[in-house]
């Protein structure tokens, strides 16, 4: 919960390895059911934070086009395996993290804003978040692929990443309840850690306002080396298993 609570207060990514960790010692079906709603309730503390910094333009890409991706994610979540998704975005995560660190070693600094680009990337992006996020919580990395390279300001980045990720979780709730997932031990355990999972999202919104915006993107670029590299792991080891 720490961990999610740090992601949503802006350290964007690392809150995806929460329910691969409490799949340790629950199932993996029962560990997303518990999660999503603490992040819906994290999602109000983060979008409050940063209610006045977000990209219009950004959501209005990619909001829609996430929409899509759940759907997807609904329709066909009895033949994906989750572990192929994890193991996908893992190994995409990484090298474009390690990309982006070797080309902007000595590029524009944060908050000077790029040229948009073709709106068909944020298309794929936002369908493949939804998609990922309703398969494995994992909708983070290509949120991050399509809007990290704008170099957003920092706090912008963090708002917009807020909003779309509140918007995209309430989303994913019909699919859930028509699926079977929210049942009575789900919601009492989510209740339980609700007040830790609060803490930890604030704790992570005064952390984040502490780090001086040209190092915020490499952090956020290192992050998403670990997250990549726990994702395609853990798929790995789900698909050999399987």
């Amino acid at each position: 919960m720490i961990l999610l609570g740090l992601a949503k207060g802006g350290f964007s990514g690392i809150g995806v390895i929460a329910v691969p960790l409490m799949a340790l010692s629950v199932s993996p079906v029962l560990a997303a059911s518990i999660t999503l709603p603490i992040l819906i309730v994290q999602d109000v503390v983060s979008v409050w934070a940063f209610r006045r910094t977000w990209d219009k333009r950004v959501l209005l890409v990619m909001l829609p086009s996430a929409a899509i991706g759940i759907g997807l994610g609904f329709s066909l979540a009895a033949f994906v395996k989750p572990g192929a998704v994890e193991l996908a975005v893992g190994a995409i995560s990484v090298v474009f993290a390690v990309q982006r660190l070797w080309v902007e070693r000595a590029t524009a600094p944060v908050g000077e804003a790029r040229p948009e680009g073709l709106p068909w990337r944020g298309v794929l992006a936002g369908v493949a978040a939804g998609f990922t996020s309703q398969i494995a919580h994992a909708g983070g990395p290509p949120f991050q692929i399509y809007v990290m390279p704008k170099k957003l300001a920092r706090d912008v980045f963090i708002g917009t990443s807020a909003i779309f990720f509140a918007v995209v979780n309430w989303m994913k709730v019909p699919a859930y309840w028509a699926l079977g997932q929210f049942t009575r031990e789900s919601l009492s355990t989510a209740a339980v850690l609700l007040p830790l999972a609060i803490a930890s999202t604030w704790a992570g919104v005064w952390l984040v306002r502490r780090v001086p915006g040209r190092n915020f993107y490499k952090i956020i670029y290192g992050l998403l080396i670990v997250v990549g590299g726990k994702l395609a792991w853990d798929g790995s080891r789900a698909l050999l298993v399987g």
